[in-house]
């Protein structure tokens, strides 16, 4: 009995000292799911549901603006931006690849792709204006990527690699893509969960490495990758269906995504679909956010804490090492930290 006591305390002190540790305040409210954010010029950019695209200010949540893209009730799960222009593009065939200028946001079609399989799940570009977008593979386990220069899309086809049966990739939060160091990642779900790897001064030769992640069903398989530099990444995910299940549905790399390590495998919240290294840690503190909780690691990725029982979160940034803002169903929330937590 002393022993129940004890572990009784000790949970609702973790708890408490979590709930006095965090700080929420929303942003936007609007009938929308949002699964893709970007930063800039002090604002939350963002994308969804019913052709939307807006901005919210970090410091005045009466700043805002928002716009429809398409008369069509298109669904944006993916958002990009360079220098100049931000960049969507909807699930589902026919895709329309939006450019948005950053200054006027004056916004226009620049490609239309008519495959009946596309499916763009994510989207993102480096600081050397290099981008990626990546959708489903059509029936034979075929892809190529969108890949921009200078926001310029590349007519070059891509060698990518083959995909297996049932194996495709997950828009739940913009974050299967991951760049660092003229590197980037691409993370699959589904029957197979790999890594496709890529290097920017030789985009057109990738390799693929197996991963002892979840895998196997159509709804299991990594959903976010975040790397903190070439060598160092993480992947949650684990399977929508079942989101309490928390079996190898977090894993960490060494070696730049070749070999990975599964990481609190049942000691750990369930099923994420955001997963971002804060800044400034050195791979040591780790955001996860799930449509059930937000969860947070210490010690890269070995142990997790849950810090907040929001639901309905999907996707989040870090705005600074002491700032996240988070999207998901029908809002945008930003969350402030306590400096020593």
């Amino acid at each position: 009995m002393n022993r129940l006591k004890c572990f009784l305390f000790l949970v609702l002190f973790s708890n408490f000292y979590f709930a006095q540790k965090v700080e929420f305040q929303t942003l936007l409210k609007d009938d929308i799911s949002i699964r893709a954010l970007q930063l800039y010029d002090g604002k939350v950019w963002y994308s969804g549901t019913d052709s939307k695209f807006g901005f919210v200010s970090l410091k005045d949540s009466a700043n805002k603006k928002q716009l429809r893209l398409s008369d069509e009730k298109l669904e944006f799960r993916t958002l990009a931006q360079d220098s100049k222009y931000f960049y969507t593009i909807n699930i589902l065939s026919p895709a329309f690849l939006f450019k948005i200028n950053k200054k006027n946001l004056n916004f226009s079609i620049q490609k239309t792709v008519s495959t009946k399989t596309a499916f763009f799940d994510a989207f993102i570009f480096d600081k050397f204006n290099r981008g990626i977008a990546i959708s489903d593979p059509n029936e034979a386990g075929s892809a190529n990527p969108l890949i921009f220069y200078s926001g310029r899309p590349s007519k070059d086809k891509v060698g990518f690699p083959k995909y297996f049966p049932g194996e495709a990739h997950f828009a739940a939060s913009n974050t299967n893509i991951s760049t660092k160091d003229g590197k980037g990642w691409i993370a699959t779900g589904g029957m197979r969960a790999r890594i496709f790897k890529f290097s920017w001064n030789n985009p057109f030769t990738w390799v693929a490495f197996e991963t002892p992640f979840i895998q196997g069903t159509a709804s299991t398989g990594i959903y976010s990758i975040d790397f903190y530099d070439k060598n160092f990444g993480i992947a949650v995910g684990g399977d929508y269906t079942k989101q309490a299940e928390n079996i190898n549905n977090i894993a960490t790399t060494n070696d730049g995504g070749k070999t990975w390590q599964i990481q609190a495998s049942g000691k750990n919240g369930g099923y994420k679909t955001c997963v971002k290294f804060r800044p400034k840690s050195k791979g040591k503190d780790i955001i996860a956010v799930g449509d059930q909780n937000i969860e947070f690691s210490n010690d890269y990725g070995k142990t997790w804490k849950t810090i907040s029982e929001e639901k309905g979160l999907y996707v989040c940034n870090w705005v600074d090492e002491n700032t996240l803002v988070f999207g998901g169903k029908n809002r945008i929330v930003k969350m402030k930290i306590a400096a020593d937590f």
